[in-house]
């Protein structure tokens, strides 16, 4: 039996799970009232790649004709909107992997077209256990000098990937800052061809150096946010990697407790993993007790009161902790926030930006 077939078989699980992402998928740009209408009729989990997968190829095929017809703009954000659905096809622990590495390449190869029309000097950087795009922010009156420009990478979680976390890239790019949203081990694109990598500092020290002589970036001035386990990798990138000015972490872990976790968590882990052994293996590793103490540079933890999730212990242990950290806590906010985009999303970016400064 496959890994995620117990959570996928399970139709209670079903209206849970619809509404549960109904916020992440706000906070990743999909239209909520198109979000019900293609949730409406499942019946099964089972149906929620293909669903979502048929949603991104109707922005596809727009974006297809917009371009034919020389609608620039249009075509590229149809396109921008294909990856972020995609992307939501392929949330699910789904017992079809290679389905879920096609969704993947689909949600990158969307993105790429996007970016060509709407941002072409954007570029695409990878490297062992990485891949993502760097992008600059617009200028604004007189072109700034080379080297002058502050660069955030922003690393996903878990389930998740660099075409799901556009408000983010969004916001540091309006204030004057480069973004390099990545796929890491077992993340995104790189999912099928490698396990998550508990020592993520590896993963941001190679895209750094991958960075470093790009035209128009400064490299003294970098930055690392990370979402849900991708805080996690924020976090032990902040305490090993020297070259790392500010850090932030939305909605990361503090610790994992597997005997505790929920099916969703522990299947999606095995089979990004390679087995539950594997899983269980990384999740004793997400313990950021001992890092603590060591991430000295300025710490921003966001964290939202109703982020509650078995068997996570949520990171505002790690604000207490750490030398140089502040929490923003978000009393109604959940996991990830999409319930509260506007209590933390500007804050964070202004926070970043002035640290970068």
């Amino acid at each position: 039996m496959s890994f995620g077939m117990s959570f996928v078989d399970d139709a209670d699980q079903l209206p849970a799970f619809v509404e549960v992402n109904r916020p992440r998928a706000h906070g990743a740009g999909l239209d909520l009232f198109e979000y019900d209408r293609v949730t409406a009729p499942l019946t099964s989990l089972h149906d929620w790649p293909a669903a979502f997968a048929a949603a991104g190829r109707r922005y596809a095929s727009a974006a297809e004709r917009a371009a034919a017809e020389g609608r620039t703009v249009t075509a590229g954000t149809a396109y921008r909107d294909a990856a972020r659905w995609f992307h939501v096809a392929g949330l699910l622990p789904h017992p079809d992997r290679a389905a879920a590495a096609r969704l993947a390449a689909e949600a990158d190869a969307a993105m790429r077209r996007a970016l060509a029309l709407l941002e072409p000097t954007a570029e695409r950087v990878e490297g062992e256990g990485f891949a993502g795009w760097l992008r600059r922010p617009a200028r604004v009156g007189q072109a700034a000098p080379a080297g002058e420009v502050p660069v955030v990478v922003v690393v996903p979680g878990m389930d998740s990937g660099k075409e799901e976390f556009h408000a983010v890239a969004e916001a540091l790019l309006a204030r004057g800052v480069a973004v390099l949203a990545i796929d890491g081990p077992g993340q995104g694109v790189l999912a099928a061809t490698s396990a998550p990598e508990p020592d993520y500092q590896r993963v941001v020290g190679r895209a750094l150096d991958a960075i470093a002589h790009h035209d128009g970036l400064d490299p003294a001035r970098v930055a690392v946010i990370g979402l849900s386990l991708g805080g996690y990798y924020a976090a032990t990138a902040a305490a090993r990697e020297p070259r790392l000015r500010a850090a932030v972490t939305v909605s990361g872990p503090y610790r994992l407790d597997w005997e505790h976790l929920v099916p969703f968590v522990t299947e999606t882990l095995a089979q990004r993993c390679g087995g539950p052994e594997a899983a269980r293996a990384f999740a004793a590793r997400v313990d950021l007790t001992a890092l603590a103490p060591a991430i000295t540079l300025p710490l921003l933890v966001v964290e939202g009161g109703e982020d509650r999730i078995p068997g996570v212990t949520n990171a505002t242990t790690l604000a207490s902790e750490a030398p140089n950290a502040e929490l923003l806590l978000v009393p109604h906010g959940n996991h990830l926030l999409g319930t509260a985009l506007p209590d933390w999303l500007p804050t964070t970016a202004d926070w970043l930006a002035s640290r970068l400064a």
